[in-house]
């Protein structure tokens, strides 16, 4: 699965200074030519335009975080690695004041599951009305997500849910879906998805404005 500039096209919010992330062109790069990708095959998967994955390989432009899942379950990873921050030795244990946050859009995330696994987990804060909430993302396997904080939204398929703090949500992520926040200090919660590679991974389906338009 926000007020502000609109994203442009294809995830890219037009209003992210380059340096707001760390670079992942590199690891975009090596992480097509490992999985044995031509540019065209891996924009396919990830549902972009080669020229738009051309930019993100080169650094001219920085993924949301929407676009960062997306991109790790393309090539099958997490988006810790696509932000090279792969821990030297493997723990198991995430303390506190482990890896910083991150933003992206808008939404601010923290590493809160170890990096080689076939899932991700993710600690989130989805701020109120930024469009990010108005796409409809498709793709294989399962999400499952727990409210700490604030009010959730979460549309699956035709219907609408309200989550409050305690509530969760298990659900196959090809069910048509979205989230955006309730409450005007927006939501806190904790999110959990699997790591699939397939040609479905990322989709975005256009829901509101500044969705991408062949979605």
């Amino acid at each position: 699965m926000t007020t502000g500039p609109a994203p442009g096209p294809e995830g890219f919010d037009a209003g992210t200074e380059a340096d707001e992330l760390p670079s992942v062109a590199p690891q975009l790069r090596d992480l097509r030519r490992r999985a044995g990708l031509t540019l065209e095959a891996a924009a396919a998967r990830a549902r972009l335009s080669p020229a738009h994955l051309s930019r993100l390989e080169t650094g001219r432009r920085q993924p949301s975080l929407p676009l960062f899942l997306g991109l790790a379950r393309t090539y099958g990873t997490t988006v810790s690695e696509l932000l090279g921050e792969t821990p030297a030795v493997a723990d198991p244990i995430v303390r506190a004041g482990g890896p910083g946050a991150r933003e992206a859009d808008g939404w601010t995330y923290w590493q809160a599951g170890g990096s080689g696994r076939g899932m991700q987990a993710l600690r989130v804060h989805v701020p109120h009305g930024r469009s990010q909430g108005e796409l409809v993302r498709v793709h294989p396997g399962e999400e499952w997500l727990y409210v700490l904080k604030g009010r959730l939204r979460l549309h699956l398929g035709e219907a609408e849910h309200l989550l409050e703090p305690g509530d969760s949500a298990h659900f196959d992520s090809l069910t048509p879906h979205r989230i955006g926040a309730a409450t005007q200090s927006g939501a806190d919660l904790l999110f959990v998805h699997t790591l699939l590679q397939s040609s479905l991974a990322g989709l975005c389906l256009g829901g509101g404005a500044g969705a991408p338009a062949h979605h």
